[in-house]
């Protein structure tokens, strides 16, 4: 009997379509949910065939002969809600930056931004633990990723940023949050071709999974599914990949990513072998 192809992914509701049925789809898959550092972290360990990370993370391993699933990502080519800085200062005042501890993206997003927009380079960074609420950190500071970050209250801050909306302003590209990225050497059969389906059934059934997931958020059916289906980009196409590559350079030169990372994509073995 083969041995199941493991595949981790995030519980957040950005990610639901990517995954929507997939071990109907593809039987062989065996779905483990971590949170995005986690699964960077089993996937560099080999605990893991095809994993969900943060963008970001792929940067760091590409050493390590990792594969970019083609066509797929979690996006944004506008305001994305879910990725915010909630600050009590002026963003060009910011000294002390509190990182929520789920992301890895994000948190180079967010210091790439600060640089390139306010000169600014915190001399103390910090986490945010993942059960800590941003008003109860002291930080000038924080930023808030994934479902939580929808529903952190805006008045008490100075200054909200929502960092998919600044990084279109700073650079006119769409940012990529995260990628499916396959380990080297892993035979992912035909979990590809059923990652594929799952998206266009689980964007098709954006309904379904607001009503379900909605109410667990304590968000409303018309947020949820505007976010599903509006906010956020699935794709992974020209200008995506320009917008990674532009991330990729301007954190290389924070020393936040590897310098002259190249994008590697994943061939299923079959085609991969042909002369």
């Amino acid at each position: 009997m083969a041995s199941p192809v493991r595949v981790g992914a995030v519980s957040y509701l950005n990610a639901k379509p990517l995954y929507y049925r997939l071990e109907e789809f593809a039987p062989e898959a065996r779905l483990e949910m971590e949170v995005p550092s986690r699964l960077a972290e089993r996937l560099a360990a080999g605990e893991l065939d095809v994993a969900l990370i943060p963008s970001v993370e792929y940067l760091r391993g590409a050493s390590r002969g990792y594969e970019i699933l083609p066509g797929f990502a979690i996006g944004a080519r506008g305001p994305v809600r879910s990725v915010k800085l909630f600050s009590k200062v002026p963003a060009a005042a910011i000294d002390r930056l509190a990182l929520d501890a789920g992301s890895r993206t994000s948190q180079a997003l967010v210091q790439v931004w600060l640089e390139a927009r306010h000169g600014v380079r915190p001399s103390r960074i910090e986490p945010l633990p993942l059960g800590v609420s941003a008003l109860e950190s002291t930080a000038d500071a924080v930023l808030v990723i994934g479902d939580r970050a929808m529903k952190v209250p805006e008045g008490p801050f100075h200054e909200v940023v929502d960092l998919a909306a600044a990084w279109r302003e700073l650079t006119g590209l769409p940012f990529v949050f995260a990628l499916w990225v396959v380990r080297r050497g892993a035979d992912l059969g035909d979990v590809p071709e059923a990652l594929a389906r799952c998206r266009a059934e689980g964007l098709e059934h954006a309904d379904e999974l607001a009503r379900i997931h909605g109410p667990r958020l304590g968000l409303d059916f018309r947020t949820c599914y505007d976010y599903l289906t509006r906010v956020l980009s699935y794709d992974l196409g020209e200008p995506e990949l320009a917008g990674l590559r532009r991330f990729a350079a301007m954190a290389a030169r924070l020393g936040l990513a590897p310098e002259g990372v190249n994008l590697v994509f994943h061939r299923p073995r079959d085609l991969a072998t042909r002369r």
